[in-house]
């Protein structure tokens, strides 16, 4: 029985794996769907009808997305020749810091080093390596309207496709999964609109940080760390030990270690007073639960399987809780 479970997760890891092109979007569309639906309702009952609700929603979450992009993307513009200027100086000033200590490098070797990833970076790309880039591109470009679309009938017509496929079951079946299925939607919301205000106070917090101390990039710099911040227990870290790496390099050890202490206090204050509140009891899961679902999840799909596997495992969870409740109920009343 037990080599027969393994063989039925190994197929469906393999199955997972050969249509997340598809899965992917309509999980984060899922996702979405749980965050955005109490504005889309809120609209509702100003009286507006169900699909202007759902267009308008819509749009002010992609333009919301959109602004954010085009503000960074101007803050890389206007700072980048600064940017170069300051690491230019900054892995001058590490490599000489690297020659001179007990690790076997050279000061040449370490200069030599650095000339070649320059070139590599800079030299002109192959075909393939073009082909390789305009298909990435496509790839992501068809996932992400195909998101779009998803997120958009899901918000619509949603109360509707979970109606029909639940209308074969009846009794206490029907029940419980009604149950179990209303229980997700809010586990998944819970989730979205806690992990989202957690990876907003985390980027306020070294942003600020970074703004203080005079780091460059600091805009982009906060925005990365509040995408980290959607990967629970190390996302917000790895990209706060980034923005560290930049200061350092840019502005010296002295502000890399102040950012580093900020970068310390901020995921403190978040992981043990915040997010106990934030979160609640409903998305709680164990700490090794996260850690492995974090490495399946990246297995998987890399970057976005690590953001979208806590709150898939959340949701099975909690599924789990509540037949089982139910049963339980049940049980107890024969």
């Amino acid at each position: 029985m037990l080599i027969f479970g393994v063989f039925a997760a190994v197929i469906a890891v393999m199955a997972l794996s050969a249509v997340k092109l598809v899965l992917i979007p309509v999980l984060i569309a899922l996702l979405l769907t749980a965050a955005i639906s109490p504005l889309v309702h809120l609209l509702q009952r100003r009286g507006l009808p169900k699909s202007a609700a759902t267009f308008i929603s819509l749009f002010v979450c992609l333009a919301a997305l959109l602004g954010t992009g085009a503000a960074v993307a101007y803050s890389i513009y206007t700072q980048w020749d600064k940017l170069r200027a300051n690491s230019e100086a900054g892995l001058s000033r590490l490599a000489e810091n690297i020659a001179r200590s007990p690790l076997p490098f050279s000061e040449q070797e370490l200069r030599q080093a650095r000339e070649n990833a320059v070139q590599s970076i800079t030299e002109g790309m192959s075909l393939s390596d073009a082909f390789a880039a305009l298909n990435t591109v496509a790839t992501f470009l068809t996932a992400l309207l195909l998101m779009i679309v998803v997120l958009f009938f899901f918000l619509k017509d949603g109360q509707a496709m979970w109606s029909f496929l639940i209308r074969p079951l009846e009794g206490k079946r029907l029940e419980r999964t009604r149950r179990a299925g209303k229980n997700a939607v809010e586990t998944m919301g819970a989730y979205v609109r806690g992990i989202s205000i957690i990876a907003l106070i985390d980027a306020a917090g070294i942003g600020l940080a970074m703004v203080l101390l005079g780091v460059p990039l600091a805009l982009p710099l906060t925005a990365i760390v509040f995408l980290g911040g959607f990967i629970p227990v190390i996302g917000a870290t790895v990209t706060g030990l980034l923005a560290v790496l930049v200061a350092f390099v840019t502005n010296g050890a002295g502000t890399a270690l102040a950012l580093a202490v900020a970068v310390v206090l901020v995921q403190q204050l978040e992981g043990n007073l915040l997010q106990p509140i934030i979160m609640g009891k409903s998305v709680k899961l164990h700490p090794l639960v996260v850690l492995l679902a974090l490495a399946v999840g990246a297995i998987l799909a890399g970057v976005i399987g690590a953001i979208l596997a806590v709150p898939v495992a959340a949701v099975i969870w909690t599924v789990v809780k509540t037949w089982n409740t139910e049963r339980d109920s049940v049980w107890q009343q024969s």
